[in-house]
């Protein structure tokens, strides 16, 4: 079998596939693994800012982005304790809130609202809930003492006004107004029977009773919208604070992955630039080494390693710069003898027949000029190259010219 590398499955276009189709699988397996929790469909039925559902708060959500409120939804645990300002809006729901609210210190300005339904998602489409019914109030009074809230939670004909911050509301949560009724709460909006929201003492931490006021069922009234949008701007202290919906105490928190770290501000830029170095690097290595070497003798023969023996020696000694003269004579025995020309014809006459022939094509130098530039050693290796380049050229024309007119 030949060792040329003609015959080599490796070609530089295989390769180039090959290398192509490895860096794209590659791409796609590091984008996947860092955003694959971020591609999972989060509008699950529940009371959370993700949900469409009845009982949601992504009705709010978009409400407050279609009036150009500052609002977004957190999915950072450490917001809720620590944050450099916003209304931090707290949505809990009927399970798995004991510990959780245990566990977190709220920072003001939070406003935490109460659930008052539970049911159970549509098996036939996990968006939707079905059999909603009121949350035991026993579990509601449970959840108040771990808010520290000394009260009881009341269910009360709905009244024909509130008064509110905002002026006397005709409010119209479901089936009945849901209150709290205590003596630890700084009523903010109430009415005879109980607190609708109030103010914990010691701190900007607001509790909502009545859901119905921002879910999206809630909101297919339009006085309760008003109160909704009215209370934010209330709750805030400046109209460019931000409204922050909090989504991790129903477990989407968001993990800091390291390879999500690695295309977010403000480590993209160290990423970029190491991609830009990788690619320089392969690019430099292609450049470089081309086609695999074949396996050679230890002492080479014959004339190219005495052409190399020698160069060598030239490179070692730096006398590289002084071949140009010699390397002028060798060509101008090599071109007089190609062409033909009489021996007894001197330097002087065979330049100027070298002239006649014509010059070079790519600087349109004659030969006299070009010889000019090599009669002398040359002040750099790459002068000497440039320079001896120009001869080859030249010889290499004037011999195709002249194959050219014999046919």
């Amino acid at each position: 079998m030949s060792d040329s590398p003609g015959n080599s499955p490796f070609t530089a276009r295989t390769m180039a596939v090959l290398l192509t189709i490895a860096i794209v699988s590659f791409g796609a397996v590091m984008v996947l693994a860092g955003w694959a929790p971020e591609l999972r469909d989060r509008n699950h039925a529940g009371d959370h800012p993700f949900s469409t559902s009845a009982l949601g708060f992504n009705g709010i959500v978009q409400l407050l982005e279609d009036q150009d409120y500052p609002v977004e939804v957190s999915r950072l645990e450490h917001r809720l304790e620590r944050r450099d300002w916003g209304l931090m809006v707290v949505t809990l729901s009927p399970w798995g809130m004991s510990g959780k609210l245990q566990d977190v210190t709220l920072q003001p300005t939070t406003l935490i609202v109460l659930p008052k339904w539970t049911g159970q998602t549509d098996p036939f489409n996990a968006r939707r809930q079905r059999d909603t019914r009121f949350m035991a109030a026993r579990r509601l009074n449970d959840m108040l003492a771990e808010l520290d809230i000394d009260g009881e939670i009341g269910r009360i004909d709905v009244p024909a006004w509130t008064d509110t911050p905002f002026g006397d509301m005709a409010l119209k949560p479901d089936l009945n107004m849901q209150v709290i009724q205590s003596k630890s709460l700084a009523p903010i909006v109430s009415t005879d029977d109980g607190i609708l929201l109030g103010k914990l003492d010691g701190g900007d931490i607001y509790i909502l009773a009545d859901p119905d006021m921002l879910n999206t069922f809630g909101l297919a009234e339009r006085e309760n919208a008003r109160f909704a949008v009215q209370l934010m701007d209330w709750l805030r202290y400046d109209e460019a604070e931000p409204i922050i919906f909090d989504a991790t105490l129903h477990g989407f928190v968001r993990s800091e992955n390291l390879l999500q770290m690695m295309f977010d501000i403000p480590f993209v830029g160290a990423t970029l630039a190491a991609f830009a170095a990788a690619f320089l690097l392969g690019w430099a290595a292609l450049v470089r080494f081309g086609p695999t070497a074949r396996e050679t003798r230890v002492i080479a023969l014959g004339k190219q390693a005495l052409v190399d023996n020698s160069a060598g020696l030239f490179t070692m000694a730096r006398r590289e710069t002084h071949l140009a003269p010699g390397y002028l004579t060798m060509m101008r025995r090599r071109v007089a003898r190609e062409i033909a020309a009489p021996k007894t014809m001197t330097e002087t006459q065979l330049s100027a027949l070298f002239d006649r022939l014509g010059p070079e094509e790519q600087s349109g130098k004659t030969f006299s000029q070009i010889e000019r530039g090599l009669r002398t050693a040359s002040a750099s290796r790459e002068e000497l190259m440039t320079k001896a380049r120009e001869l080859y050229r030249w010889r290499r024309d004037i011999l195709r010219r002249s194959t050219h007119e014999r046919k």
